[in-house]
């Protein structure tokens, strides 16, 4: 969809604008369009409390019914309250792996449809176009599939097969692009639009609407195939924040961090490899960070036969590391990053191993000892100081023990943040503490937590990341939230007309009275 510069008119004021893209606003624009889910006259949910409440309306859809009195007693692996509720309706018992049915069913009802636009920098399906390819994804394939199309049937539809019941990023995110075009979705997204600026403007009226301004690229004509960055501008009455988390790398601050050999985003790794300037021949990788986009790059180095250097703040047996929360068999790949961080720690207290390339693994040579994964060296509880010009880092561990490496390449992959540079002061005043940034971990945004609306400005709602859900599992109850708050905001407005009509129509009908009088 291209978009152009709107005015406001009543016309050209849209119920609701979703900025972003990704698995987020697509499902919210997925409700917004008329799918209503109901409560299938056969469907059971093996929680009895759940399902008691639910049968006392079969015939009210779930968009008419009190998510807050629905959501007392459900349990489950989020802190939002509509996330667990929607998670459980979707995938019942999805915690325990058994492919229990959904009690709820589907209706198509165009007359509950909401106009809205949905703003994205590339195609549906946002951040997991830029994803490696090949990497299988943390959750289970049926977690990352949204409501109306089955993961495991599309892809069966594509004759591909699922691993591990995993699929791989490219493969949900052509997932994602495809079930836009399903479900009828694609003239409500505006592709390849950035968004530069959020804030409120008074219409004549003293009504104050959303104006959102960015600019989206167009192919231009001619043999040169340039693009064109054309502004627009569009007004809504209300505005959605899911732009997810993965726009601005987080940074360690320290010295010689801007260093060229200093890199910030796994795809850089993808890149030195790709172009030959990483080789099996090459100077040590240092690799910063203990998530699991960290173990993928342990993963793709030590696979290149590269050396490898690992450091992280974190001990590896704390309860907090993502390691020790995943099952081994069904993530094998990430359980040996976990064994190789533990295995082959360097001590403190010892001299550093350096590590050489092709690795050496036979015992009797001296200099470095016989290991069960060569080339590879974790650093528990260290951090960095500085990063120096001539590819040497310097590592600090707790008891104020320094370490030198030298290195090829160094990845700092320890999360990042989200881009919320188009609105005032970034955002801050919208998180839980306003003196910090936004960040999904620490300082999410402060929304209501059955509507999802912002605490401090009414009108914008965030949903995905940004209020704390990584899992597209449970963002999809952010969806559900947002998508009932509004069909209520919209009933009470209608109620508040018809009943202006009538008022001005008794007004007028007793000074008609009065003047024949």
């Amino acid at each position: 969809m291209e978009l152009h510069n709107k005015d406001t008119s009543s016309d050209d004021i849209l119920p609701v604008v979703i900025i972003g893209n990704g698995p987020s606003g697509i499902c919210l624009s997925y409700l917004l369009s008329g799918y209503t889910p109901y409560l299938s006259t056969d469907g059971c949910h093996p929680n009895p409390i759940l399902h008691s409440k639910l049968s006392e309306n079969p015939n009210l859809s779930l968009f008419d019914q009190d998510l807050e009195y629905l959501c007392e007693g459900v349990e489950g692996r989020s802190s939002n309250p509509v996330a667990v509720l929607f998670d459980a309706l979707l995938l019942p018992d999805g915690d325990f792996g058994v492919d229990c049915p959904s009690p709820l069913r589907w209706r198509y009802e165009p007359e509950r449809a909401t106009p809205h636009l949905v703003l994205g920098k590339g195609p549906p399906g946002g951040a997991w176009h830029a994803m490696e390819g090949s990497m299988l994804t943390l959750s289970l394939a049926n977690w990352m599939e949204l409501p109306g199309l089955k993961l495991k049937d599309w892809m069966r539809d594509k004759r591909r097969n699922l691993r591990n019941d995993r699929a791989t990023p490219a493969e949900i995110a052509s997932y994602y692009q495809h079930y836009v075009s399903e479900m009828g979705l694609g003239k409500r997204f505006a592709c390849g639009t950035t968004v530069t600026s959020v804030h409120r403007v008074a219409l004549e009226s003293g009504r104050t609407v959303w104006k959102i301004q960015g600019f989206q690229k167009r192919a231009k004509g001619g043999e040169e195939q340039k693009e064109l960055e054309v502004p627009f501008s569009v007004y809504a009455e209300n505005v959605v924040l899911a732009t997810g988390t993965h726009d601005i790398p987080a940074r360690l601050g320290v010295e010689g961090e801007n260093l060229p050999f200093v890199c910030h985003s796994f795809w850089e790794l993808e890149a030195a490899i790709s172009s030959g300037r990483l080789d099996r021949a090459s100077e040590p990788v240092l690799v910063v960070g203990a998530g699991l986009t960290a173990a993928d790059a342990v993963l793709a180095a030590h696979h290149l036969n590269t050396p490898v250097y690992h450091a992280f703040r974190r001990s590896v047996t704390d309860p907090a590391l993502i390691f020790n929360q995943l099952p081994k068999l069904l993530y094998p790949e990430y359980h040996k990053v976990h064994q190789m961080m533990i295995q082959q720690q360097h001590k403190e207290e010892g001299k550093v191993v350096i590590l050489s390339n092709p690795p050496v693994t036979s015992p009797s040579d001296s200099t470095i000892p016989y290991t069960s994964y060569p080339g590879y060296l974790s650093f528990p509880n260290h951090r960095v100081v500085a990063f120096k010009s001539d590819g040497k880092c310097v590592l600090e561990g707790e008891g104020g023990q320094q370490a030198t490496l030298q290195v090829s390449m160094v990845l700092v992959l320890i999360g990042a943040h989200p881009n919320l540079s188009f609105l005032s002061e970034h955002g801050r005043p919208l998180g839980l503490d306003p003196e910090e940034p936004i960040s999904c971990r620490r300082n999410a945004l402060d929304v209501d937590p059955y509507t999802y609306e912002c605490s401090k400005e009414p009108g914008m709602y965030a949903m995905g990341p940004l209020v704390g859900e990584n899992f597209v599992r449970f963002l999809k109850g952010g969806a559900l939230a947002i998508a009932c708050d509004i069909a209520r905001k919209h009933k009470t407005e209608r109620q508040s007309t018809t009943e202006n009509s009538k008022t001005s129509l008794l007004v007028n009908q007793l000074t008609s009275c009065n003047l024949e009088a």
